[in-house]
């Protein structure tokens, strides 16, 4: 019982704090919810969407709309207090400068997380908008754009990239848990390099120019993220060697006279 009452207070802790994430969530679908007006105005009056005109083709597409925009609200949100709990339920088992260091990937996560999002909506949505229009026109099609439509196609753009972005994150997390260091991400480089240019491939339109714009930064977030690796691995690799320096030869000692008791 002695050896189970450990476990159960981890799984309590666990899902205490999963409400805490799920309760945030739903707080910040119902701010979404409030300001979801105001911002799908703003983004119909801003290119490319202030040239076309929307329509919902079924009673539920304007609901569905403001759904989309509050749960993406709410995980901006979220995302930091989600973080904030990772790291709560983690952080007892690292050491106080290990917790001291972790605390501060998290501003840093929601940075990337909104760079993530700048970079899908300014630069990445664009071509791909303008990409497919240009296709439509060429075999003499008319656009009829459904609102839900529109925003659904953004969403699947931005948000995936938004989740790419937060890749030096974790990678410096995995690190400094001691699961990744700088030796095996290179050693995945050519893998990671065709994975990440596979996924510029599939939410970028279908054009060689447009992929190489998209997995640029995708592989240099990569050499990033092995930077920051080799950074805080070699920190540990100093650490580790201070430790032993200090307390090696007395561990030594200690087995020796056990042995020599026994």
């Amino acid at each position: 019982m002695d050896k189970e009452q450990p476990l159960l207070e981890h799984l309590t802790e666990l899902r205490r704090r999963i409400f805490w994430v799920l309760g945030v969530l739903v707080v910040g679908v119902v701010i979404g919810l409030i300001f979801a007006k105001r911002v799908i105005l703003f983004l119909k009056s801003v290119p490319p969407a202030d040239k076309i005109a929307w329509h919902v083709f079924s009673p539920w597409d304007a609901l569905r709309l403001y759904m989309n925009f509050g749960m993406v609200v709410a995980l901006l949100i979220t995302l930091p207090v989600a973080l904030y709990h990772i790291w709560a339920f983690v952080s007892p088992g690292l050491k106080k400068a290990e917790q001291k260091a972790s605390i501060l990937y998290i501003p840093g996560a929601v940075i990337l997380f909104l760079a993530g999002l700048a970079f899908g909506y300014f630069v990445v949505f664009p071509m791909a908008f303008f990409f497919t229009t240009a296709i439509s026109h060429s075999m003499g099609i008319t656009e009829l754009y459904g609102a839900a439509q529109y925003f659904s196609f953004m969403f699947n753009i931005i948000l995936p990239l938004s989740a790419l972005f937060e890749l030096p994150i974790v990678v410096m997390f995995l690190t400094k848990l001691r699961i990744l260091n700088p030796l095996r991400l290179a050693k995945m480089r050519r893998y990671a390099y065709m994975v990440l240019v596979i996924l510029s491939t599939v939410i970028t339109p279908p054009d060689a120019i447009s992929a190489i714009l998209v997995s640029v930064p995708m592989i240099l977030l990569y050499e990033f993220s092995v930077f920051l690796s080799r950074i805080i691995y070699r920190k540990q690799l100093v650490q580790d060697a201070a430790w032993e320096a200090e307390y090696g030869d007395q561990e030594e000692l200690d087995e020796q006279s056990e042995q020599a008791v026994k």
